[in-house]
């Protein structure tokens, strides 16, 4: 059986969505062959030669990139059979099987997919299965140095990516992993996740992302990952993604993330409006992240914030004091500039649609953008972000504080009293570790 595994699309990292199942199928004897389409090119040799092409789908990026290729493969090997994997897989299982795919999986996708090319079949289980995670196989993907890098005290270094968990215990009213694990929540064996980064640091790999939606979790778990990482790698650096309240409820752990080697920590602010955050079932207040960034500060740990900022409950007034929180907790240079423009997007199986307000500004389930759209009840609104996804992509080379000044001067200019910034503290940018890979969705 050969099978071809293909990413369209993973926030500039090396795929653990193909590393991951490429090590199931070769244990079982299947023949692999990868490719990432960020990285190199997909040949009409290598879709004629495939009995299977697989397509991981783990975000929106990815599944509106893959449609046009799902078309390439079909129309160039009609008798391959076409499978869809990852989050996003399940939540648009009507638009790609329209394209001819014939297996969608969801999270955790590794046995059926093995089952799919053994059985000629998915073999139905419980919707997250428990699996017994295998070590990734990397050697078939372009190398790590053609990856995003991290950016730390005026160096460059070469990253990698893996999971030590995955799912969610949390059910976020926007997030795109609630409709799938629906509060479910899987562990990766610490033996298993240290031999994956011992494999990426042989191939040159000096800090390693943790892909966790919440490295949190499973508290217990996260705190012996990193012992055991600090212990064998002393001079790595790492990163993670935790949610605030996790953040505010093991805050005695802070300082053990410091001592292991974490350099900033992603969290997903989403709001600094209450009842924004309420209606989104954050599990955090606005005080509860001011208490996190003076937390994370106190122990030298830098924080790298999310945010939605353009929501139906958006007002031009409410996304100027976020500017103004951002500047006055001195976070410019932690915030990347995409994080400015982000509009919400409510996808197939999302929970926004529960509320009634929501379900009044959206359209029809439109296919060429995977989302359902919405119109802001507040045409200044939908403008403003308009112009402002115009500026932020135009202005690519500019600093982030060059670009916040920009920002602000565009959002204030909307306003009939232009207020002045703060005088910005002169912080080096090199000092503010960050991925080189500014988009997050």
């Amino acid at each position: 059986m050969r099978v071809l595994l293909i990413s369209t699309y993973d926030m500039g990292r090396q795929p653990f969505g193909l590393a991951s199942p490429a090590a199931w199928l070769r244990e079982a004897g299947v023949d692999v062959a990868c490719v990432d389409l960020t990285r190199e090119k997909l040949g009409d040799g290598q879709i004629a030669w495939a009995e299977i092409v697989a397509f991981f789908l783990p975000m929106h990026t990815a599944t509106r990139l893959a449609i046009p290729v799902i078309d390439r493969v079909r129309a160039t090997n009609a008798r391959a059979r076409l499978i869809a994997y990852g989050l996003y897989a399940p939540l648009n299982e009507e638009l790609i099987r329209e394209h001819g795919v014939d297996h969608v999986l969801g999270g955790e996708f590794e046995q059926a997919l093995l089952d799919a090319a053994l059985n000629g079949g998915v073999t139905p289980t419980s919707p997250i299965p428990r699996l017994q995670f295998r070590v990734p196989s990397r050697e078939a993907l372009p190398p790590l140095s053609g990856y995003a890098t991290l950016q730390i005290a005026g160096e460059r270094r070469t990253v990698g990516y893996t999971e030590a968990s995955r799912g969610c215990k949390h059910r976020c009213r926007h997030c795109p992993i609630v409709p799938v694990y629906n509060g479910r929540f899987r562990v990766i064996p610490p033996e298993v996740v240290l031999a994956d980064i011992r494999s990426q640091v042989a191939a040159g790999a000096r800090h390693i992302t943790f892909g966790d939606p919440d490295f949190f979790n499973g508290i217990r778990h996260a705190e012996r990952i990193v012992a055991m990482f600090h212990g064998e790698f002393p001079d790595l650096t790492y990163d993670v993604t935790i949610k605030v309240e996790h953040l505010l409820q093991h805050a005695e752990v802070l300082p053990v993330l410091v001592e292991t080697g974490c350099v900033f920590v992603t969290t997903a602010v989403e709001s600094l409006d209450d009842a924004v955050l309420a209606k989104l079932e954050k599990g955090h207040t606005r005080a509860d992240f001011e208490r996190v960034v003076e937390l994370c500060r106190n122990v030298g740990l830098s924080l790298a914030p999310t945010f939605v900022p353009f929501t139906p409950w958006t007002t031009v007034a409410s996304y100027l004091e976020l500017l103004h929180a951002i500047d006055r907790l001195e976070l410019v240079e932690h915030v990347a500039p995409i994080q400015f423009a982000i509009r919400l997007l409510i996808p197939q199986g999302s929970r926004m649609l529960e509320l009634e307000e929501v379900r009044a500004v959206t359209g029809e389930f439109a296919p060429h953008s995977l989302t359902y759209p919405w119109v802001h009840p507040d045409p200044a609104v939908d403008a403003l972000q308009s112009e402002l996804t115009k500026l932020i992509g135009v202005k690519l080379s500019l600093s982030r504080a060059e670009l916040f000044a920009k920002v602000w001067d565009l959002a204030h200019g909307r306003t009939n009293a232009p207020v002045p910034r703060r005088q910005p503290v002169l912080v080096a940018r090199s000092a503010i570790p960050y991925l080189n890979e500014p988009w997050y969705c």
